[in-house]
């Protein structure tokens, strides 16, 4: 058998990582691949055996601080053969000298404390299907407020500037935004994206969980019910306390780990995770 070679995936091949992701059971979003190819080109690889794709993983650089892993994903009837060891060392090279961040499987959390990664706190995702309540009065759409608003706002809560990767998260085909604004300022924001099974809802970022409850009835009203996902740090009680007055149930668990410090997040004011593959 040949070695294994590892390159970028180009931005129309990241497909790819993403049907591997929806075979393991991770539910992408239908347009999860455009959105993730934007903030970093090269952030995505694949190690390939004689032209056949065995192995990937993405590591975005965000800026020339902070990194975000995911998609570390080796072929089932090839694992245990040392591939996915080095795809993951190549994604680490690329993105040295930054701070990395992954949402990782807890079972794993031993082996990425070896590579330097420490536990920060787990985030849950919920799961469960809901009635499409009425739209709430007061909300307006995520595109119609300056975008200059969310990019400040999202700088609380996310360690990095991501502003390409936010406008294309909002603009993207079948994603909907809501916005709340109190005497002028954003108190809570979100997006619902449709998902290979349902509709997930992320980010969702509020001053409280009174702000984060209307702008969750109001993308809920968007998407019309049915099946939703809701991934929420655990260390957020009144996350927690909103995912389970919809009737939502923990599905998965995934531990949020970094290998250094990263700026202080307002966590408390994070109601949904954007996605466990980017941060």
């Amino acid at each position: 058998m040949s070695e294994l070679q590892i390159r970028s995936l180009r931005p129309e091949e990241i497909s790819l990582a993403i049907d591997w992701a929806a075979a393991e059971g991770w539910n992408p979003g239908l347009s999860d691949a455009a959105c993730f190819a934007v903030p970093d080109a090269q952030g995505f690889l694949v190690g390939e055996i004689d032209g056949e794709p065995v192995a990937t993983v993405s590591c975005v650089n965000y800026d020339d601080r902070f990194a975000f892993l995911g998609f570390y994903i080796v072929r089932a009837d090839l694992r245990g053969a040392g591939h996915g060891l080095r795809i993951w060392n190549a994604a680490i090279a690329h993105a040295r000298p930054r701070v990395i961040g992954l949402d990782g499987v807890v079972a794993q959390q031993d082996n990425y404390k070896k590579s330097g990664f420490q536990l920060a706190y787990a985030n849950i995702r919920y799961g469960g299907i809901v009635a499409a309540p009425k739209q709430p009065a007061g909300v307006i759409a995520l595109d119609a407020i300056p975008f200059a608003l969310v990019e400040a706002d999202d700088a609380t809560v996310f360690p990095a500037a991501r502003s390409a990767f936010l406008h294309a998260w909002i603009n993207a085909p079948g994603h909907v935004g809501r916005a709340l604004l109190r005497d002028g300022r954003l108190a809570a924001w979100g997006v619902i994206r449709p998902c290979r099974t349902g509709c997930k809802i992320g980010p969702l970022v509020a001053d409280d969980r009174a702000a984060a409850d209307t702008i969750m009835q109001a993308l809920l009203a968007s998407g019309g019910g049915g099946e939703i996902f809701l991934d929420v740090p655990a260390v957020n009680r009144e996350a927690i306390a909103l995912a389970e007055g919809l009737g939502l149930k923990p599905v998965f668990e995934t531990a949020r780990m970094y290998t250094g410090p990263i700026p202080p997040l307002r966590i408390d004011r994070v109601f949904g995770v954007t996605s466990f593959e980017l941060g």
